[in-house]
């Protein structure tokens, strides 16, 4: 149970679905029109293109590619269960609230004819009318790294077991501050690892305390993540000497495995005009008892200073059932900022916004989870047992972050 929930039984749960699941033609709604055959060269490629092959592609985190008509036919049918039910592309955001830069939703036209092309036999089409394939990176989704950190040593993983949470430390020896454009993790060993967090933080500071004075994110790694580039002129500030840590989940699968996991930066090639920060509001004092089906934990932080929110990142583990992030202003106003409603473990989604949204100093920010500890959470690994604060995926955490930009005045900006 616990492998399934934690991504890394993706492929074999999409595998179950297509064994078990009827598919049953289906009706374009009201006004949609699709080809009245629709073929994967001239219709189909471009949706996946456009939405999919991010992820479906050699490399990358999804179960199986899906970059040309050989790759996806034999999984035409199941790519309709997917997105006719939207379980594909994964999003969870309840679209009345807020607008979402990187919103993957399929409009109704695509899943139309992909519903279509699978149940007309998913034809193959003319080869004049394949699109060219997108370009992506070649390896770091980020372009290449001005610099990349890797662990000193391989670490262990053993066969089975509960495995702690590593921390690792990984000096810069920066001579001076860097301005972060960009970043990204990646595993040694994306069999095993199944989450990373890095920060940097002041050389010689306990790894482990994450509130350390100074300490800076820099993203993480959970299954379905790449990089992350910031907007033009915005940046990271990592002092000098900063040390870089690691935190990392490993799972272990059975089979005694090794990991060296790497991190590669992009430095500002020009003076930034705004840094990226943010924070979390965390509820640790919470206790889920046995068979409770929606348990609520809240948490708030008041703003000290106007402030541009630009991202928000829900954080539970397999009991977490939903989570929404609410903006109390100071002339008496509220609103939703993100609503969550079905919360998926599996699917670590960060929201970004269209356009940053300003909090007024004064501002609480709100955050309010529900948790199913009950025999109806089909991913519950005991629902006889009291929930607590914990690191493994059968504990629990209720964590939202958020990120933030801030105007920088020049004179903070060193050269590079």
């Amino acid at each position: 149970m616990r492998t399934s929930v934690t991504g890394i039984g993706l492929a074999g749960a999409l595998i179950t679905i297509i064994a078990t699941t009827s598919f049953e033609g289906a009706v374009p709604p009201a006004g949609v029109t699709v080809a009245s055959v629709p073929t994967y060269t001239k219709e189909i490629a471009p949706i996946l293109n456009r939405r999919c092959v991010e992820c479906h592609r050699a490399g990358m985190f999804a179960p199986m590619a899906l970059t040309s008509y050989d790759e996806v036919r034999p999984w035409a049918r199941a790519i309709k269960h997917q997105v006719t039910t939207r379980e594909m592309p994964p999003w969870s955001a309840d679209p009345r609230y807020g607008e979402f830069e990187n919103d993957p939703r399929l409009t109704e036209q695509e899943i139309a004819t992909i519903a279509a092309w699978a149940d007309q036999g998913a034809p193959r089409g003319d080869a004049k009318d394949l699109p060219p394939p997108p370009v992506f990176p070649d390896g770091w989704t980020i372009g290449t790294p001005d610099v990349v950190f890797t662990m000193a040593e391989e670490f262990t993983i053993p066969a089975s077991d509960e495995v702690p949470y590593q921390y690792f430390r990984i000096p810069t020896n920066f001579t001076e501050d860097k301005w972060v454009t960009a970043y990204e993790v990646r595993p040694g060993n994306r069999a095993v690892v199944h989450h990373v967090i890095a920060s940097a933080q002041p050389g010689g500071n306990n790894p482990r305390d994450e509130r350390t004075p100074g300490r800076v994110g820099l993203g993480g790694l959970t299954p379905n993540k790449p990089g992350v580039v910031l907007p033009r002129g915005v940046a990271r500030r990592v002092p000098a000497g900063a040390d870089i840590i690691f935190q990392v989940h490993y799972t272990a699968n059975g089979v005694e495995q090794k990991d060296r996991t790497s991190i590669g930066l992009m430095f500002a090639k020009e003076p930034p005009v705004k840094t990226s920060g943010g924070g979390s509001i965390m509820q640790f004092a919470f206790v889920i008892p046995p068979g409770a089906d929606n348990h609520e934990v809240r948490g708030s932080r008041t703003l000290t200073e106007d402030t541009w929110l630009t991202d928000m990142m829900p954080h539970m583990h397999i009991r977490g059932k939903d989570m929404t992030y609410t903006a109390y202003y100071p002339d008496g106003r509220s609103e939703i900022l993100l609503s969550v409603p079905k919360y998926n473990f599996n699917w670590q989604i960060t929201y970004r916004l269209k356009q940053p949204k300003l909090l007024p100093k004064g501002t609480r920010l709100e955050v309010v989870a529900h948790f199913d500890n009950s025999r109806n959470n089909p991913f519950n690994p005991d629902p006889t047992q009291t929930v607590r604060w914990g690191d493994q995926t059968w504990e629990e955490m209720m964590i939202g972050f958020y990120t933030t930009v801030r105007d920088l005045p020049a004179a903070a900006v060193a050269p590079q």
